[in-house]
């Protein structure tokens, strides 16, 4: 079993960087339960652990394993408190058919750029079986390192997609429901949603962009409450994204 070089050290700090990323068609993920869960998923290229780890998992399949001191994978990690493990994982390849809107419900992301809050949608889609996200072009990489600790291991089972918003929602046809917030939208609460379809979210500051906003066929809106009373101006997308999916889920199970 080797010992991690300054090459490898040097190598893991570079996967902070898309182009990278991009290059090498791999991301980074550390942690017990995020390596644990992604273990079973995707290829490993390579794994760094403390001996406490590696004594509790005895069949790794690595194309390259490192036993590490603490200190040793603190120079490593990325995190602020590494922790026992890290390891290296080719990126999956996924083909995106317009077929999954028709017959599932699935997320579509307009220029997020939070790392943090692609991580976040990402885990919720994992917990209300939603299966694919749609990106456009300038979403957050979903390989950056910040989005893929979000997830907690959703990265493993929903599929993230990047293409160009417009053009996949116009592959879908006018009978798919693509829905999207706004605060011209109607009731949420108000409004019988469908278990097929498309959810659209917005960037943080700007919201759904125009040229997505005109192919929306049901416009939504989450209300506050009390109705009309002063209040922030808007949700985090993460957290709006989780109120809508728990509406959209909560109407499913009475159908």
């Amino acid at each position: 079993m080797a010992s991690l070089s300054k090459n490898k050290i040097k190598y893991i700090h570079s996967l902070e960087q898309k182009k990278i990323r991009k290059e090498e068609r791999v991301f980074l993920a550390e942690g017990p339960k995020l390596v644990g869960d992604l273990l079973e998923h995707f290829p490993c290229r390579f794994l760094a652990a403390t001996s406490l780890w590696l004594q509790k998992h005895t069949d790794i399949h690595a194309n390259e394993l490192v036993e590490v001191s603490q200190e040793e994978l603190s120079r490593a990690s990325l995190l602020k408190t590494p922790q026992q493990v890290l390891a290296i994982f080719e990126q999956p390849h996924y083909t995106l058919n317009p077929e999954v809107a028709r017959h599932s419900l699935c997320l579509a992301l307009d220029d997020v750029q939070d790392p943090g809050n692609l991580g976040t949608i990402i885990r919720l889609a994992d917990w209300f079986g939603i299966e694919h996200i749609i990106c456009s072009q300038n979403t957050v990489d979903v390989y950056n390192p910040k989005t893929v600790q979000a997830t907690m291991g959703g990265i493993a089972r929903v599929k993230v997609h990047y293409t160009s918003l417009p053009d996949f929602i116009r592959s879908l046809g006018d009978d798919t429901p693509v829905f999207g917030t706004f605060l011209d939208g109607k009731n949420m609460y108000e409004q019988p949603l469908s278990t097929t379809g498309l959810i659209v979210m917005g960037n943080e500051g700007n919201g759904i962009g125009q040229e997505v906003e005109t192919l929306i066929n049901r416009k939504l809106y989450i209300p506050n409450y009390p109705q009309g009373q002063e209040t922030s101006e808007s949700l985090n997308v993460a957290i709006a994204t989780a109120v809508i999916c728990a509406e959209f889920r909560r109407q499913a199970a009475w159908k």
